[in-house]
C-alpha cells in the first residue's frame, strides 16, 4: 500500500530526483525551467538591514515571494526601491513579467502605485483580511528569450 507523509523539507536525494525529472519533462516540451531563488537586501551605511525582497525566476517570469521592510523604516520609499532594483536588474534580459500575490491586510495599494496590474482577486469569505490580490507587471515589448530552450 502507498503512503503519504507530510514533511517540512525534502531530503536532498528526493529533491534532486524531483528536480531532475521536472527539468527533463519541461525540456521534452522545449521549455527551460529556469528556476533560481534569490533575494535583494537593502542596507544603510552602517550595514543595518532595512528591507528584503525574496523572489525566484521560473520559465520566463519573476515571482516575488515576499517583501519585508523593517517596521522602523516603513513609509520611506524603501519598498519601491527594492521593486525598482528588481525591475532594473531583469529589464532587457528576455523575461516576460514580474508577478506576486498579496493579501488584503498587506499592501495591494502599494503594488498598484508601483504600476502593477491587478489580474484577479480571490476572495476569502471567512476572513476578508486574507483575500488575495494577484498582480502582474510586464516588461513592455521586449523579446522573450527566457524559458525557451534553444533549438538544436
Amino acid at each position: 500500500m502507498n503512503t503519504i507523509k507530510f514533511v517540512d523539507t525534502l531530503c536532498e536525494p528526493i529533491e534532486e530526483q524531483m528536480r531532475n525529472d521536472l527539468v527533463k519533462y519541461e525540456a521534452s516540451h522545449g521549455i527551460d525551467v529556469n528556476y533560481k531563488r534569490f533575494a535583494l537586501v537593502l542596507s544603510d551605511e552602517q550595514n543595518n538591514t532595512l528591507g528584503v525582497l525574496n523572489a525566484f525566476t521560473a520559465f520566463a517570469e519573476i515571482y516575488i515571494d515576499d517583501m519585508w521592510i523593517d517596521n522602523h523604516h516603513r513609509g520611506k520609499g524603501y519598498g519601491r526601491q527594492l521593486i525598482q532594483a528588481l525591475e532594473d536588474h531583469f529589464k532587457g534580459k528576455g523575461f516576460n513579467n514580474i508577478n506576486l500575490v498579496t493579501n488584503q491586510f498587506q499592501a495591494p495599494e502599494f503594488y498598484k502605485k508601483c504600476d502593477f496590474e491587478l489580474e484577479f482577486i480571490r476572495k476569502n469569505i471567512k476572513n476578508p483580511k486574507l483575500t488575495k490580490f494577484f498582480f502582474i507587471k510586464y516588461f513592455g515589448d521586449e523579446k522573450q528569450t527566457q524559458g525557451i530552450l534553444p533549438k538544436t
